[in-house]
């Protein structure tokens, strides 16, 4: 027998069969608990009407107005037959629309009676009008009152008459069941009363049905709290299971290698941060468990020598490294840097990437077996099942969204035991979204840049500023500089209204004849890309026109300008990881973004963050509540693995922090977070999760986490 939650939505009072037919197809909402779960998506006051007069703008939310039908007309013939209602509220009028059961509404509604219409208010042709909004006849003896929940319905759903008042009777149908009683919460009660959670019962009547904007914002928070809850409880199960079961080398020592580099041959005193996040590596080393940490730092701020003081604590204890870039340009630079400072110490360093001839591939693979290499640089051919180590201690990951998971995951597993694990990016992520996606790594951040590095100016320009944009360019050419110009697109295109590197590279050419331009797209052979590349690095050519290719993989401090066409079309993150390209040397350096005159305010104002400031943090914070978690770009490959209907990774940092912090210290067993004897079970789709939980006990019996009450979270994604 199914418990209450689990029963067909079809035996609901008001559903039946044809209905629970359309509620499962259109909205998924096959169970009791589905429909609890199918939360409104914004809330009515509705208390309070409107009138035509008050009407101003075109993008308008739903609202209710009071008023009277004056007369009805049926105009149009066939699929464009429509019927018009006049209604007014005594002062001005509007058009009501149907497009669909003409004749059903034609009789039902009744010219001089007194009504209250329901819905959005479209704005066309220097008037108002509503299309099939919800009527229902006017009581004086009983208005409208209180909060009620507006429900996002299918156009399918709409044209059958379905309403939002349909679904909030059939949501009052259900919480007036009796059965609602028998409904656990879904949260330990110590956690409830710890975090000043309401009540799920309550809950659910009050994000339906809201008595004030008090108790709203309660159920609210209770959600969202709930939600976050469990994705985290997911990602620290997994990461204490994997910790407790996952033995890495132990690292004892900081050796020759270490103090000799760090006493004779650092050429620059390291950062605050670079030395607390060298600390936590250390600490991470000394434990006998596998390492696995996400270093986050901007471009310049010096991420490679922090993973490089930690390849020597590996060769300190006996042990190889290998660090994998993206592209055979960032590999090749990163092994020019590794080698110069590796070779005064004795450290042994070899390149291997795609390009890589046989008969030196086949002796970097002998060195490497005999552990003659102590550490090696390379692009995706060091995960080739040829490339055996020796002892591989330590895997670092440049630039780390870059790879897929299975292809980071073949790099680990050359060795019977782990090795530990450093990712990079460059890309800042935003704390509560690090605390997700990247939930099952420790993150260390280095939040300062070394000290004389001058900041990027960044400036804002339009096409009437084109000449002094040109001008800019000339001035650090003339100066021996570099420049960077970038383009959204390849090619022309018709149907977009944007600059391409096409014509951007025939207009560089044909303005500044002096210097040499190469150009470089996604589209280009690997050979051919990296010569133009090269060109680049080695200085012949002094201007490089390009697509979005060059955000990662290019290091050239010569590099002093940036000028980005159709700033408008990047997020701020991509943008700033463009301006990163420069800024890399002693001398000032620009970044200009070429807007257009006709953006709207809103576009302007986002740009103008990239003026205001460097802070790759704040501007990732900026462009997360912009275009929401799932499109950040470089943080993920197809945005989050789960989707979150309360919660907002944007806005609710603190929320998922009290989260985190509670479903941590239920995974360990805290007795003063959970009651004794707790057990939570579930059978779902053949597989299930047992946590029994005693004061000192907590037994996970299954690797994939489902959870019994939490519908809003599409557990089957998360990997």
């Amino acid at each position: 027998m199914p418990g209450f939650l689990e029963t067909d939505i079809k035996y609901l009072k008001g559903v039946g069969d044809a209905r629970a037919k359309v509620l499962a197809s259109e909205l998924g909402v096959a169970t009791f608990r589905d429909l609890l779960y199918y939360f409104p998506f914004r809330h009515i006051d509705r208390s309070r009407f409107y009138s035509i007069g008050e009407l101003s703008g075109s993008d308008l939310p739903a609202l209710q107005i009071k008023g009277r039908f004056i007369k009805f007309a049926t105009e149009g013939e066939g699929a464009k037959k429509r019927l018009v209602g006049i209604f007014t509220d005594g002062q001005r009028m509007m058009e009501i629309v149907w497009f669909s059961k003409i004749t059903t509404f034609s009789t039902a509604y009744k010219p001089g009676v007194e009504y209250v219409i329901f819905g959005k208010p479209n704005y066309f042709r220097n008037a108002y009008s509503m299309v099939h909004p919800e009527v229902e006849q006017f009581d004086p003896a009983k208005p409208p009152t209180g909060f009620r929940g507006v429900y996002s319905l299918t156009e399918t759903m709409r044209k059958r008459g379905y309403t939002t008042r349909l679904l909030q009777t059939l949501v009052g149908n259900l919480l007036s069941m009796p059965g609602l009683a028998s409904v656990d919460d879904t949260l330990p009660a110590d956690v409830v009363r710890r975090y000043s959670l309401m009540p799920v019962q309550e809950a659910f009547r009050q994000i339906h049905f809201p008595e004030n904007a008090r108790l709203l914002q309660k159920a609210i928070e209770r959600f969202k709290f709930e939600e976050l809850f469990y994705v985290e409880a997911h990602i620290l199960r997994y990461t204490m299971e994997r910790s407790a079961k996952i033995p890495g080398y132990l690292f004892g020592r900081i050796g020759e290698k270490f103090n000799g580099f760090y006493f004779n041959v650092l050429p620059f005193e390291l950062t605050g941060a670079q030395k607390r996040v060298l600390k936590e590596i250390r600490a991470d080393m000394k434990t006998g468990r596998q390492m696995n940490r996400l270093l986050q730092g901007d471009v310049g701020s010096g991420k490679t020598m922090v993973a490089f003081m930690s390849m020597l604590m590996a060769v300190d204890n006996g042990c190889q490294s290998a660090l994998m870039a993206p592209t055979e340009i960032l590999a090749t630079q990163h092994f020019e840097t590794l080698k110069q400072w590796a070779e005064p110490i004795g450290v042994k360093v070899a390149l291997l990437t795609g390009s890589t001839r046989t008969a030196a591939r086949r002796e970097i693979h002998e060195r490497l077996e005999s552990g003659e290499i102590d550490i090696i640089v390379g692009t995706h051919a060091l995960i080739e099942d040829t490339v055996r180590f020796k002892c591989l201690g330590l895997a670092v990951i440049d630039e780390q969204h870059r790879f897929g998971v299975a292809q980071r995951a073949r790099m680990w597993r050359k060795n019977t035991v782990a090795p530990h694990v450093l990712v990079m990016t460059a890309t800042p992520i935003p704390r509560t979204l690090a605390m997700t996606v990247y939930g099952d790594l420790e993150v260390s951040v280095i939040d300062e840049l070394p000290p004389g590095r001058k900041p990027v100016t960044t400036l804002l320009r339009y096409d009437n500023n084109r000449h002094e944009v040109d001008l800019l360019i000339s001035s650090q050419l003339k100066d021996g500089r570099q420049v960077y110009i970038v383009y959204p697109l390849i090619s022309e295109n018709e149907k977009l209204d944007l600059k391409s590197l096409e014509e951007g590279y025939e207009r560089t050419c044909e303005t500044f004849p002096s210097y040499k331009v190469c150009f470089v797209h996604g589209k280009m052979k690997p050979a051919a890309k990296d010569h133009q590349m090269d060109l680049f690095v080695k200085g012949e050519a002094r201007i490089m026109v390009a697509t979005t290719v060059i955000e990662v993989g290019v290091n050239v401090p010569n590099a002093s300008v940036m000028i980005i066409e159709n700033a408008e079309r990047f997020g701020l993150s991509q943008l700033h990881q463009l301006r990163g390209r420069v800024g890399r040397g002693a001398d000032q350096s620009y970044c200009v973004l070429m807007g257009k005159m006709k953006s709207g305010a809103d576009t302007k104002k986002r740009l103008s963050i990239m003026t205001e400031t460097t802070d790759g943090f704040l501007i990732s914070e900026a462009d997360m509540k912009i275009r929401g978690p799932g499109d950040m770009e470089g943080t993920q490959q197809s945005g989050l693995a789960f989707s979150l209907r309360v919660a907002d990774l944007a806005r609710d940092g603190q929320v998922l922090t009290r989260a985190r912090e509670a479903a941590l210290a239920v995974l360990r067993g805290a007795p003063s977070l959970l009651a004794p004897g707790c057990v939570v079970s579930q059978q779902d789709s053949g597989s299930s999760f047992v946590m029994k939980v005693s004061e000192n006990e907590i037994s996970v019996m299954k690797s994939e986490l489902r959870v019994r009450f939490v519908h809003s979270v599409d557990w089957s994604q998360i990997s």
